[in-house]
């Protein structure tokens, strides 16, 4: 792991620190977020609801497109979740490098706590005023309670959800990160006044500490955010997707159309920065939201439609997709054999969908690429088959062989790819450089159009129940020979190695 980069010096008096005020008009405010897989990055895109970008590239591509623009935001997957830690850290540290002073910064990090948090947590702090940490996700059931995350009500230390891990899962956030200058902020001074909240996490920052805020619910993040957002520039944040949905929802909120935030106008009770006189973020819903593009048919408000975010792929480039005279066969690759996506899968061929299962040994061979057949204007599955399962180990090399029979196999469908590793290794292989998220089907299911025209669903491995997969595809594919009767809403649970 890399040293650890100097803090604060401990009782400095920085500069005052203050939100800018936004300006009448579109949204202007630059927003990046850093991921460290492709699933994390998409739920980030469609949790900040803001015209965005999820970029595929190395960290040190010199596109033009790694910078965001003025109202943007540009999510960026690193792909660091299975490197070592010092390489993960290099890849933060150059995804940073040359970014606007006046860019909001966001880091997405597991809400398990996996991958190499501590290391690419340090080399993000570098640089930085402060980092305010909030790593609960309510909407999974994933919550912090005295800097312990637990999964509805247990302690992630208590459960399984770390079984396919090489190391025990950590007692703590504090504990995850390695590092002592992290200091607890409880739930008491989170849900408490609003001003209260914010000298709080200004007396840790003066004192050199990196705050780790409890957090139950989507309210209790939106606090943390509006605190932090209010120590002013330089403050980074640092959390899961749920405190990116806070994000979000301040910056529409401070964004609104024609800087007129409501019924009250920019002289309103609301400050200048979208919150209340009290620093508290509005109450519900942002009032007005992000001015954004075209909304895509069938997306959450302030979600842009493709052709109005800048470097989308445009409907009349020969790359785009084509007019649909015949719809497009949709393939669904599933790049694990645990037993929560063999029922996911099971869901989908007792709906009609075709099923082709690989063997892991197989596919985990150098080179692999396997037959496999797409069926035209249907849905396939392809999975592992589960009979075998993955030995310990091999998960890697059974999605690279999985990547490339699929790339091979599949043509113009439409894909849904679980799990991060299992998505970004299948895009790679197809050459896909981008993706501009269009909507969300359900929690962390995103449905992109990527830039050789193509639909594409991400969702993170280890979310969803049993009906999920059916679930997206019925999103995508109504006409389908599919249940017409609506299967339950999918409620995230841990499923362990699902990459």
């Amino acid at each position: 792991m890399s040293p650890e980069p100097a803090g604060p010096e401990p009782h400095s008096e920085p500069e005052p620190l203050r939100v800018p005020e936004p300006r009448g008009g579109p949204p202007t405010r630059r927003v990046l977020a850093l991921a460290d897989d492709l699933s994390g990055a998409a739920e980030t895109a469609a949790a900040l609801r803001r015209p965005a970008r999820i970029l595929l590239g190395s960290p040190g591509s010199r596109d033009a497109a790694a910078v965001p623009g003025p109202g943007v935001a540009l999510v960026r997957d690193l792909d660091t979740r299975q490197l070592d830690a010092a390489s993960a850290a290099a890849a933060v540290r150059e995804a940073l490098r040359g970014v606007a002073d006046d860019t909001v910064l966001f880091k997405k990090t597991d809400s398990l706590l996996r991958g190499n948090l501590a290391a690419e947590a340090a080399a993000y702090a570098e640089g930085a005023a402060a980092v305010v940490i909030a790593p609960a996700l309510p909407v999974a059931g994933r919550t912090v309670r005295d800097g312990v995350v637990h999964l509805r009500g247990i302690p992630l230390h208590a459960t399984d959800a770390w079984r396919a891990e090489p190391l025990p899962a950590p007692t703590s956030v504090a504990a995850a990160l390695g590092d002592p200058r992290t200091a607890p902020v409880p739930l008491t001074v989170v849900r408490g006044p609003a001003a209260e909240l914010t000298e709080r996490l200004r007396a840790l920052v003066r004192a050199g500490h990196r705050p780790v805020c409890d957090a139950e619910t989507d309210a209790d993040l939106d606090a943390i955010a509006a605190a932090a957002l209010r120590l002013g520039p330089g403050v980074r944040l640092l959390g899961t997707g749920g405190l990116a949905a806070a994000l979000g929802r301040l910056l529409g909120a401070a964004d609104g159309p024609g800087g007129d935030r409501g019924p009250d106008g920019p002289d309103g009770p609301d400050g200048p920065d979208g919150l209340g006189a009290d620093g508290a973020p509005p109450a519900g819903p942002a009032r007005g939201g992000a001015s954004a593009p075209d909304t895509a048919p069938g997306a959450p408000p302030g979600v842009p439609s493709p052709d109005a975010v800048p470097g989308a792929p445009s409907p009349d480039a020969p790359s785009a997709e084509p007019a649909r005279t015949a719809v497009r066969p949709l393939l669904v690759v599933v790049g694990t054999a645990e037993p929560g996506a063999v029922a996911q899968i099971a869901q989908l061929v007792a709906a009609g969908a075709r099923h082709t299962a690989l063997p892991a040994e197989l596919l985990a061979a150098p080179g692999a690429c396997l037959p496999l057949t797409v069926a035209p204007g249907a849905v396939t599955v392809v999975g592992v088959d589960p009979a075998q399962g993955i030995r310990p180990g091999a998960a890697r090399q059974v999605v690279a062989g999985l990547a490339r029979t699929v790339a091979a196999a599949c043509g113009p469908a439409d894909l849904v790819l679980t799990g991060g590793e299992t998505a970004r290794r299948v895009l790679d292989a197809l050459g896909v450089a981008h993706l501009v998220p269009v909507g969300e089907i359900h929690h962390g299911a995103v449905r992109s159009l990527a830039s050789d025209g193509r639909t594409v669903v991400t969702r993170p491995g280890s979310y969803g129940d049993a009906g999920s997969l059916l679930l997206i595809a019925r999103a995508l594919r109504p006409g389908d020979r599919l249940p017409t009767t609506e299967p339950p809403v999918p409620s995230p649970v841990p499923q362990g190695e699902f990459l």
